[in-house]
């Protein structure tokens, strides 16, 4: 089964729209797998599919914005790549 995780930090402005994207993904690829979402002290937003972050290990630690949020295009290969 896929691992999935959407990673924030409180009050991070793009968590919504990373949210929206991920079900979109999800919706496309007609995947129904579940997705923890946890709020704590990460880069954010991140999306984790099993173990890995979909963008590569992020250049700041701790609870800060992402330079690189996550893309349509590498959630989506990360999805595809976890269903082989």
């Amino acid at each position: 089964m896929t691992s999935i995780e959407l990673l924030t930090n409180p009050g991070c402005p793009h968590a919504d729209a990373a949210r929206r994207l991920l079900e979109q993904c999800l919706d496309e690829l007609g995947l129904a797998a579940p997705v923890t979402e946890r709020v704590g002290d990460f880069p954010s937003p991140t999306v984790v599919v099993n173990g890995a972050d979909v963008m590569g290990a992020p250049s700041a630690r701790g609870a800060s914005c992402r330079l690189d949020p996550p893309s349509r295009e590498r959630i989506l290969a990360a999805l595809g790549a976890s269903q082989t």
